[in-house]
This record gives structure tokens, sequence and C-alpha cells, in this order.
């Protein structure tokens, strides 16, 4: 029995090892085709909308909560933050966007921008006035699907994150978001292997409604456990060997502690 139970380790790992890779190329295929479609939407927006192009920095606000609404920001690089502002003057941080993404929504019902969108890093944002745009989608009707898209993958992500703060213990809730923030550059057919967070500690807690410490210590965890890596000169850079990994880790953590007999 001990023999061939020795035998048939090599052949199971090497039968997982054949599964594995269908799975790898799909989601490389997957990746490469939303990069691809990430570019085809934002050649066609240039393309019938002429937008005012601004180039951003980290720090620089794209729009204030309070601020009139006219225009909608589609974002062709960087990373941004969304900003709530509480009524006793918390900040909270409600949004994370990339490439491709559009910002604004929120300024449509009431006539004003309900947050503060801020840029992360140096990016280009694409300015489109509102009024011009609802023109153009009476005359080219693929641009209102555009618009209807990205609306409605605005909605997912905030039914995902509510889930995430809502349902999944702190450490999963790290290990999620960082899933989040590969899976989102690898989509936009950027490196995912090694990212540089462009939160501080506080402001991902912020983000998942955690504290400071306690991210700290999901991040160590996470690290003890071999699912990610810091780099040396600093612990903002991360190093990722398998996103897949992270929503593994994120499973253990929900599955039932093993009853004692």
């Amino acid at each position: 029995m001990l023999s061939t139970a020795t035998t048939a380790a090599p052949i199971l790992s090497r039968t997982m090892a054949a599964a594995s890779a269908p799975v790898l190329k799909a989601d490389l295929s997957a990746n490469q085709r939303a990069s691809q479609h990430i570019a085809d939407t934002l050649k066609m927006l240039n393309d019938q909308l002429a937008p005012q192009r601004r180039v951003v920095h980290a720090g620089d606000l794209i729009y204030q909560a309070g601020e009139r609404f006219g225009n909608l920001y589609i974002l062709n690089s960087g990373f941004f933050k969304i900003v709530n502002l509480s009524a006793d003057g918390r900040e909270q941080v409600v949004g994370l966007k990339f490439r491709g993404d559009w910002l604004g929504f929120d300024g449509i019902a009431n006539n004003h921008y309900g947050c503060d969108a801020i840029a992360m890093d140096t990016g280009e944002v694409w300015v489109v006035r509102y009024d011009t745009l609802l023109v153009a989608c009476a005359r080219e009707p693929a641009l209102l699907t555009v618009l209807h898209e990205a609306m409605s993958r605005e909605i997912a992500r905030d039914r995902d994150s509510l889930m995430s703060v809502c349902t999944l213990p702190a450490d999963a809730r790290v290990a999620d978001f960082l899933r989040y923030w590969a899976e989102s550059l690898a989509r936009r057919g950027m490196r995912c292997d090694q990212i540089t967070l462009r939160m501080t500690r506080a402001e991902i807690g912020n983000y998942l409604g955690m504290t400071l410490e306690t991210v700290s210590r999901s991040l160590s965890k996470l690290a003890r456990d071999k699912v990610i890596a810091f780099a040396e000169k600093g612990r903002r850079d991360v190093h990722i060997p398998d996103v897949s990994a992270l929503s593994a880790f994120v499973q253990r953590c929900l599955a039932p502690a093993p009853t004692l007999q």
C-alpha cells in the first residue's frame, strides 16, 4: 500500500499540473481580451468625442464633493481613489479606479458631485461634457452601450466591495483587496506579479473598514504564508507569485474550523 501511494503521488501531481495549464492559459487569454476591449473602447471614445486631455499627478483633485456636475471623466492611465466625506467630517475611501474606468456618475442624479476624486499617481484623464456625451450617444448607439457598460461595472464593483466588507474576516478582506488590484492590472495588460500599493496602510484600512494595525497584521500573515512577499527596499512593493493563491487564501479563511472528535 505504501509503495502504491508513493508511486501515485507524482502521477497525481503531474495530472494536477497538466489540468492547471489550460486554466492558466484561459486566464491569460481572458486578460488579453479584456485589455484589447479597453484599448478599443478608449480609441472609439477618443475618435467619437475628441475629449479634453488632462495630465494629473498624485494628490490632484479631479472634482470635489458639492461641485456642480457637468462633466464625466474617462481614465486613460493612472490610479484614482474616490473619497466620501461623512457628516461629521470623516473621510472614507469608497472606490478605486483604473484605466478605462469612468468618474463622475455620482453627480448625475443631484446635479452635484457627491464625492472627491483624487489621483494616486501620474495619469491622464479625458474630460467629456455630459450634455455633449448624450448628444453623441443619440447619434452613435455604440457609445450608449459603452456608457451603460461603465455604469454596470461600477454597480457590480460597489456590490462586491460591500460583500467583502460585510462578510469576510480581516485577513481575507486584505487578500481579496490584493486580488482585485492584481486582477485589475492584468485585465489592462499590466504586470500583476509585482505591484506597488498606491495607498497607505491607513487608507487601505479605511477602504476595507479595518484599523491600520489590523491591515499590517493581515499583510504579515499573507507574507508568512508565502502568498505574497515584500520587496527589500520597502513594504509598498508587493510580490504576488500566484494571484489565484490569494483566492485560495480567502476560501481557507471562510472554511469552517474542523471539529474535534
